[in-house]
């Protein structure tokens, strides 16, 4: 019933803005193979000429919704723009972890974050598999050295909290490695924040079973995005309830009033973009802040990781075990 209730406020907080080139695909696909496929301006007309009303109503309605998505965003994207100017000036920093599930929509929202903002000033960093070096290291280590410099954002793209959910789940570390992870991380935090110029932003990104499926297969059928599709993905929907069980620990363990996380809700991606970007703005001071822009999150779609561990609790005492 709560599942239920808050599917509906998500659904009624902005138009979905998903979709949009899937919209399109299926309303030509009757006739597609008749189109001429090196005029793109003659394909269109052509299309034009042959979908049916209701075909047209449909793609118009999408590529509305689209169009109106990318311009809420933008206000949020210039105020982005005087957070990091007024960081060069401060010699400030931030560090912003993008975790969560895989498919739930962490590169997306990143590539939003960053779209208009100087490249000399920001960094996306999403390591690779350690090197077999890397791995006789300590494990904060190679993510340490792309730390950002004053007056610099970094962004990880899955970050160090990957000893606390891939790694363990997917036997890619030792439980030893696991429990030492879980007992230090925060003291590394602490250290990090130590120096009162950085700020560091923990987001996990919480997306439904169901979502993630929807978003596998599209990948699967997609030839520009099975690339996605790595060894955990794979096994991702199969071991969904031991993601579940390690995210409850990572809670518990790392949630701080110093260092909280924030949980991202995230089947509509638009909507997990937004909020991220209001979060983001209403985490950090910076001259110049928009007087009649709202930067306080939807709370249905931004949960303090404390208010989630008792959400958790109180499904797995109402259903016997955690959902999702």
């Amino acid at each position: 019933m709560a599942e239920s209730k808050r599917k509906k406020s998500e659904d009624e907080l902005a138009p979905r803005a998903t979709g949009h080139t899937s919209t399109i695909r299926e309303a030509v696909s009757r006739f597609v193979d008749g189109l001429p496929s090196d005029e793109p301006l003659e394909a269109a007309r052509s299309a034009r000429r042959q979908l049916k009303r209701k075909e047209s109503k449909r793609i118009l309605q999408s590529s509305l919704e689209r169009h109106f998505a990318k311009t809420e965003l933008t206000p949020y994207q210039a105020e982005l723009i005087k957070l990091l100017q007024h960081l060069e000036k401060t010699g400030r920093k931030i560090i912003i972890l993008f975790d969560g599930r895989d498919a739930s929509g962490k590169g997306g929202t990143i590539r939003r974050v960053v779209r208009y903002l100087n490249e000399k000033h920001y960094r996306v960093v999403a390591l690779g598999k350690p090197t077999a070096e890397q791995k006789t290291e300590l494990h904060m280590k190679r993510y340490i050295e792309r730390f950002p410099h004053a007056g610099e954002i970094v962004l990880f793209d899955r970050s160090w909290y990957n000893r606390a959910m891939v790694e363990p789940v997917m036997g890619f570390c030792t439980q030893p490695q696991y429990r030492e992870f879980m007992n230090r991380v925060i003291g590394y935090e602490e250290r990090i924040l130590a120096d009162r110029t950085t700020t560091l932003i923990k987001l996990y990104f919480s997306v439904s079973k169901e979502e993630q499926q929807r978003r596998f297969e599209r990948r699967r059928n997609d030839p520009l995005r099975q690339w996605k599709l790595s060894e955990v993905d794979l096994q991702a929907q199969a071991m969904w309830d031991e993601f579940t069980e390690k995210k409850y620990r990572l809670l518990q363990k790392t949630h701080t009033d110093k260092s909280p996380w924030w949980i991202v809700r995230s089947d509509d991606k638009h909507l997990a973009r937004r909020e991220t970007l209001k979060l983001i703005l209403k985490l950090n001071s910076y001259r110049g802040r928009s007087r009649t822009i709202d930067f306080v999150p939807h709370p249905d779609i931004v949960i303090r990781g404390d208010d989630e561990l008792k959400y958790m609790k109180a499904q797995r005492k109402e259903h016997g075990r955690f959902l999702g």
